[in-house]
Formats: C-alpha cells, structure tokens, sequence
C-alpha cells in the first residue's frame, strides 16, 4: 500500500508540470528506483520529492533539453536510447542506496549535459514557417494539414506540425480588358519532384467550394496566363499542387475584369471634369495639400489652341473690316473733291 501511494506521489510531481524528454523515454519506475536513496544534506533526511523536483528542474523545465529533442520524424526512438544510456546506469548505481543531494546534482546535471551534446546532432526537425493568411503554407497532410513541418515534441510526447490550413485565402486581382492576365501558383518552401499542378476554374463567383470548379489545365505548369482577358474570365482560380497522390496545397485567385468601355469613359469624363477647373489645375485631394501643378492635359492644349486661333481669326476679320471701311470713306471724300 505505501509503495503504491508513494509511487503516485511520485507520477503526480514528474506529470504535475510540463513533460520532457525525460518523461517521454525513462520509465516512471526507474524513476522511483533512482530517486529511493536522496538525502537531503541540510537535515541528513531521505526525501524523494526534493529528488522529483531535481529531476524536473534540469530535465522537464530545461530549455536545452527540449530543444536537443527537436528532431526529425523517426529519430524519436535515438532519442530514448540516447537518454537511456545517460540515465539506467545511475538508477543501477544508485538503487536502494543512499546519496546527497550534491551527488544527484552533479550526476544528474552531467547526464542531461550529455544528452544535450548527443542529441543535438541528431537531423533537425523542419521548423515552422509562421505567415500572414496570404502566404500560408507548408507541406500539408492529405486531411487538410502539413506534415512536412513535423518533428518531435518533448513537451507533447509526439510529432507536431505547424498546422497550416490545406486552403489558404482567396488572393483578389485585377484586370483590364483585352489585356495580359497572369496567375502563379508560387510556395515559399521546396516541393518535390514528382508533383503535379492542376488550374480549375468557377466563372464570375468568389468560391472556395470546390464542386463549383472545373478543370482547366493540368501538368507543371505552375503559370496560368491569359493573353487578352476578356469578362468572360471573370471569376475564381484554384491552383492545387499534388505529389503523388497527396495534395500539397490549394491557392485561390478571384479576377475582376474591368471592361474596355467603362474604362474609357471613365478616363474620359475625369479629363472633362479636370479640363473645366480654373487654369487647368487638380482639385485638392480631400485632406491633403492643393495641387498647384498645370494640368498636362490634351484635351486643354487642344481646347487652348482653338481659342488662340479663332481669336486670330477675329483680329484678322476685325482689321480687314475697319481698313476697308476706311478705304471706302476716301473715296467718297475724293469724289466730292472733284465734283467741286
């Protein structure tokens, strides 16, 4: 009955905290065989629990030993030899005999020293990418999660991954029409060699739904381009990359086509707007600083142009009027000359 409860006691203090590599590879009763004999030195009393706490200090909450334990999917069971090696042979030494404190110190110290040094060059698990929704990606499970990222936890006990989302947000563009619209289905990690991409489209909707698509092209062009956009390519584009039979990610693009004749009248009617401003200057932009810049407008040198000239023209007719005008006024003085 002691034993069972005493074990207990010990289970709860190694699982009361954060676990680690410790917890993880060294069985809990070898735990309780290495820790049997700890003397407290200050009272010269026995005192398992002080031993527990020592063995969660520099193993559960070291921070070196967690990180040595990072490694790459399938080197778990290294590991627990590796721990193993440092650790059994202390518990054969130490079992149902009697040491202090400064002993398990040193010893225990020196061994997650050494698993630090071995374990560490050990291969490395692939760390996580973290980004923003727009870049999210990584190597992902066929479930809809990576596992490229995966790699040993001596917190959890297991492999994590990073978890990023098989489908990542849809990517808005734009375009005009008759122009040259291009799409790239780009991951900022490396693929495989055997992969796959495959372009489906859903006409003039915004969708993630995947029944609303149809396949477009496939094979490894990871470029969609179209040549001259026209409304008819307005809508949603998926890219999906495969290896194998494994889809690595799935990329949305929603392109609005903006149509030639909207477009053109809308240049046009700001450039009537702007032509008929005092001096051909901008309107202030509401909360900024007034433009003071002349307009390099066509429209105005143009306009500009035809008021010089047809004030010429004016000039002109006004000049030949009044010098005929005066002509025909001495004619008819030199008339009345010699009629005298």
């Amino acid at each position: 009955m002691c034993t069972s409860a005493l074990c207990l006691v010990c289970v709860s203090l190694l699982f009361g905290t954060s676990l680690s590599c410790y917890q993880c590879f060294v069985d809990v009763h070898d735990s309780l065989r290495l820790c049997w004999g700890h003397i407290l030195t200050e009272h010269n009393v026995r005192n398992v629990d002080a031993c527990f706490q020592k063995l969660d200090r520099i193993f559960n909450n070291h921070e070196r030993v967690v990180e040595a334990g990072r490694v790459d999917k399938g080197y778990d069971k290294l590991l627990k030899e590796l721990l193993n090696a440092e650790i059994l042979p202390i518990v054969e030494e130490f079992d149902k005999k009697l040491n202090n404190d400064t002993v398990y110190e040193e010893r225990l110290q020196t061994a997650a020293d050494n698993f630090i040094a071995a374990a560490s060059k050990l291969p490395r698990g692939e760390t996580c990418i973290w980004m923003l929704p727009s870049m999210c990606i990584h190597f992902m499970y066929p479930s809809g999660f990576q596992s490229g990222g995966a790699e040993y936890n001596c917190v959890t006990c297991r492999y994590d991954s990073c978890e990023f989302p098989l489908d990542c947000p849809v990517k808005e563009i734009k375009a005009m029409e008759n122009s040259r619209s291009r799409m790239w289905c780009e991951v900022p990690f490396h693929l495989p060699d055997d992969i796959e991409v495959i372009w489906r489209f859903a006409e003039e909707v915004k969708t993630q739904q995947v029944d609303q698509f149809k396949e477009v092209t496939a094979g490894l062009d990871r470029l969609y381009s179209i040549i001259s956009t026209g409304l008819q390519h307005q809508g949603t584009y998926q890219c999906e990359i495969y290896s194998g039979q494994h889809s690595i990610v799935r990329l949305y693009y929603y392109l609005t086509v903006t149509p030639q004749a909207v477009a053109g009248h809308t240049e046009l009617q700001e450039t009537f707007d702007l032509s008929l401003l005092p001096g051909g200057r901008l309107l202030p932009v509401p909360g900024g600083p007034p433009h003071s810049s002349l307009l390099p407008s066509s429209l105005l040198l143009t306009a500009c142009l035809t008021a010089l000239l047809l004030l010429l023209f004016l000039s002109l007719g006004a000049l030949y009027w009044s010098s005929k005008s005066g002509q025909t006024s001495h004619a008819e003085q030199a008339d009345g000359d010699l009629g005298i």
